[in-house]
């Protein structure tokens, strides 16, 4: 028998039924086991076909993932949220993974390969292991009652970058487009904590932004930098609206 299930973006909802002991951390390893490689290079091998690139090993994820098909091994339960569990995104955050986006497949098979051909014969499946906007992946395997439990996490990764390297990434960015001027300070960092408005001297020109992406600049600061328009700029990181391990970047570049 094979059963499987899949999850875009987070995880189903489940209502808590009853109390249980909470499940042990499994015991985790940077490598994956020879089930979870082969069916890494099942996955893989289908992407390289499709042209698209091959996913990367995330150790973040493959802990939540171990985490999770432990927690569906001991409650015999084919579900993305278990009882008394959190749900996807929290899971991986909990795990140290940071994402702009988080899909997971589930299922209960006989072995990988069986496990593998029955997700690519699932559309739901399918579009999560050839998602040309995901780069990376966590996958567990675990023997239970019901047979092989397997978990693929897959991410869009987002760079665990402090406040002070987003600052460097963003006056790089400007100093690269034509803006040598550019450097962070205290008033650009309390702009950014505010909704509206500046802090200090005045501004010709105030933005405010969230990315999950510092390689390049939001296309309406960019225009500005190049009309050669301003001279000087200030920036300041304040810490974008994360949840769970979705991750975001809140920056303020004042022109002048």
């Amino acid at each position: 028998m094979l059963c499987f299930l899949f999850c875009i973006s987070s995880a189903h909802s489940r209502d808590r039924q009853q109390n249980r002991p909470p499940v042990p951390t499994p015991a985790l390893s940077s490598h994956p086991s020879a089930e979870e490689r082969l069916l890494l290079d099942a996955v893989n091998h289908e992407r390289s076909t499709a042209g698209l690139q091959p996913l990367k090993w995330d150790n973040a994820l493959a802990a939540a993932a171990r985490q999770h098909a432990q927690v569906m091994v001991s409650q015999n339960l084919l579900l993305h949220q278990c009882l008394d569990e959190p749900p996807l995104d929290q899971r991986a955050g909990k795990a140290g993974a940071k994402f702009s986006m988080i899909a997971e497949n589930i299922a209960v098979g006989p072995n990988p390969e069986t496990i593998h051909n029955g997700w690519m014969h699932s559309p739901g499946h399918r579009k999560n292991i050839l998602n040309a906007d995901v780069s990376a992946v966590g996958i567990a395997t675990m023997r239970g009652s019901g047979g092989l439990f397997a978990v693929e996490d897959f991410s869009r990764p987002v760079a665990a970058l402090n406040l002070e390297q987003q600052e460097d990434k963003v006056i790089s960015l400007l100093k690269s487009n034509g803006l040598p001027g550019a450097n962070a300070t205290d008033d650009a960092r309390k702009t950014c904590k505010l909704p509206r408005g500046l802090e200090g001297a005045p501004a010709l020109y105030v933005i405010r932004f969230e990315v999950t992406d510092l390689n390049k600049l939001p296309d309406d600061l960019l225009q500005r930098v190049k009309s050669h328009a301003h001279r000087k700029a200030a920036v300041g990181a304040c810490g974008g609206g994360d949840t769970a391990g979705f991750t975001r970047y809140r920056i303020a570049v004042l022109l002048n």
